[in-house]
């Protein structure tokens, strides 16, 4: 993603490809046609939307929100008739937090209410506390010298982190968007994530916890981060391994938005001192420290193909400011709609279609890459049995926007393939198919057993201008046509893999993996 996130620390090289062979697919139109027919017709995306966002609410892993949608999503499978529907573990995932009481304001030079949320599994405040705001830059801030040369001045104060010198450079990048022809014919590798990129992170955050302790003994009394350059109302709210359940305690979080941050900072730079209220009440649990994902099936109907899967899925997790719609309630919500498709129209897919949405995408693909360690690879990185039995995965998870191709991850083999698969999609904009590699999000797990991964590409919209893990990721944000095209599109794709002659091809074996699994 083009901002750099938390899902991104879990990375693959992939440094191979093979050669490109072509063949005729047998497409079959007539089904494909049915599917389109019956989305425009009786689409439920809406529906499932509305539950997954506004019934739900957020869905931080582990979360009140997240068992609601989740619990949801198995009772409505269950009822459409899927089998083996369930909550299926995948591993320790850590602490279960939620915000129970949150409030901010500035009272003094003047009262005056902010846009500000509590991070992810911050510790409360122990009641309302009112305190005047030091401003550190985040370059101060990482620098430890700096910070312990003025932990005196913190004492008893709110850390205010903002960078109280914008560029002031008008945004010019457009807060909608859909790919151009000229940009799908020259895509270039997305999201990608390279090793000295993961070490530099590894230290930066190991630098950043010693820091985080120096101001907790230091008497501070909370600490708000305003850095981040999102305007006119976004503010983007994540966090890093605060789930753990040997994580350190550290001072109250707080993310603000930027345009306040700036205010406050200009405030006590021209010598007017600024005092906020602030009161965090934060619920923490142990009781379940497990990660689920949920996963439900359509059997195969051919005696021999049926032992084969074609899974499809999208992560299910949000973070905690919003309900999560485009990031990736989205995704989750096509793909529902997919198998509630193929079940409901009786077209039979030869090999047993899996749906799976996953939990701890944020923190790291946790969930997915978990999963296919649990069903797929062996702990020395060997296949298992069933490794060999997965024709693909197809993942979605680049926002609200309408399917506009796919990445094939320098499969080279299956370019053709999808080519022709998308030929009935040309008038629905949908036919590049490049050998371009895109990362950070569930597919890479399955890419890394060997397995072949796939996530569409999507047009941006304004998903990494607006709501990419900010506030404004809401259901009014969802593009709902561009949902059912995407449906249409995933589903057909799957159908397709599943009545297939034979698996879909695979690239060659990896020399070179790095896998991350988080901090």
């Amino acid at each position: 993603m083009k901002n750099f996130s938390f899902r991104s620390m879990f990375a693959v090289l992939i440094l191979t490809g093979t050669s490109v062979y072509a063949q005729q697919e047998a497409i079959d139109t007539a089904v494909f046609g049915a599917i389109r027919r019956a989305e425009l017709k009786s689409s439920q995306i809406p529906q499932l939307a509305h539950y997954l966002t506004d019934v739900s609410g957020p869905r931080l892993t582990n979360s009140a929100g997240f068992k609601r949608a989740s619990n949801w999503a198995v009772a409505t499978m269950k009822k459409w008739g899927l089998e083996n529907v369930a909550l299926e573990p995948w591993g320790e995932f850590g602490k279960q937090w939620e915000p129970e009481e949150f409030s901010i304001a500035i009272t003094a030079p003047y009262p005056q209410s902010v846009i500000a949320y509590p991070t992810p599994w911050t510790v409360g405040t122990k009641g309302l506390k009112k305190a005047k705001v030091v401003v550190l830059s985040s370059v101060q801030l990482r620098d430890s010298a700096y910070v312990t040369k003025h932990l005196n001045e913190f004492k008893g104060k709110i850390i205010l982190v903002a960078n109280s010198e914008p560029s002031g450079e008008p945004v010019e990048e457009a807060s909608v968007e859909r790919f151009s022809d000229s940009t799908l014919a020259n895509m270039k590798d997305q999201y990608h994530v390279t090793r000295p990129m993961i070490e530099f992170y590894m230290k930066y955050h190991k630098a950043m916890d010693r820091i985080a302790q120096m101001l907790k003994k230091s008497g501070a009394i909370a600490v708000i981060h305003s850095e981040e350059g999102h305007t006119n109302g976004p503010v983007l709210v994540q966090a890093n391994g605060g789930q753990k359940l040997d994580a350190p305690e550290t001072l109250p979080q707080v993310s603000m938005a930027f345009d306040d941050g700036q205010k406050i900072a200009r405030l006590i730079k021209s010598g007017h001192e600024v005092e906020i209220s602030l009161n965090i009440k934060s619920k923490f649990s142990t009781e379940d420290t497990k990660g689920y994902n949920v996963v439900a099936e359509i059997p195969g109907s051919d005696p021999t193909l049926k032992s084969e899967l074609v899974m499809l899925g999208g992560h299910l997790d949000s973070w905690q400011s919003s309900e999560g719609a485009t990031d990736n309630a989205a995704g989750c919500v096509v793909m529902m709609e997919v198998v509630r498709l193929l079940d409901s129209l009786n077209i039979k897919p030869k090999r047993t279609v899996r749906i799976a949405l996953w939990s701890g995408e944020e923190q790291g693909v946790f969930g997915s890459y978990n999963y296919v360690k649990n069903h797929f690879m062996n702990a020395d990185g060997t296949p298992k049995p069933e490794n060999g039995k997965v024709s693909a995965y197809f993942n979605l998870d680049n926002g609200t926007g309408k399917i506009r191709g796919i990445f094939s991850q320098n499969n080279t083999a299956i370019k053709p393939i999808f080519e022709q698969w998308f030929t009935p999609f040309h008038d629905l904009g949908a036919k590049t198919v490049t050998t371009k590699n895109t990362g950070s999000t569930d597919h890479i797990s399955f890419d890394w057993a060997g397995i072949p991964g796939f996530q569409f590409i999507q047009d941006p919209m304004d998903y990494e201008a607006r709501t990419h893990h900010t506030n404004l990721d809401d259901y009014d944000h969802l593009q709902i046509d561009d949902l059912k095209q995407a449906a249409i599109i995933v589903a057909s794709f799957v159908y397709q893999a599943s009545v297939r002659p034979e698996l879909l091809p695979r690239k060659a074996p990896v020399k070179e993996t790095f896998v991350f699994e988080g901090f």
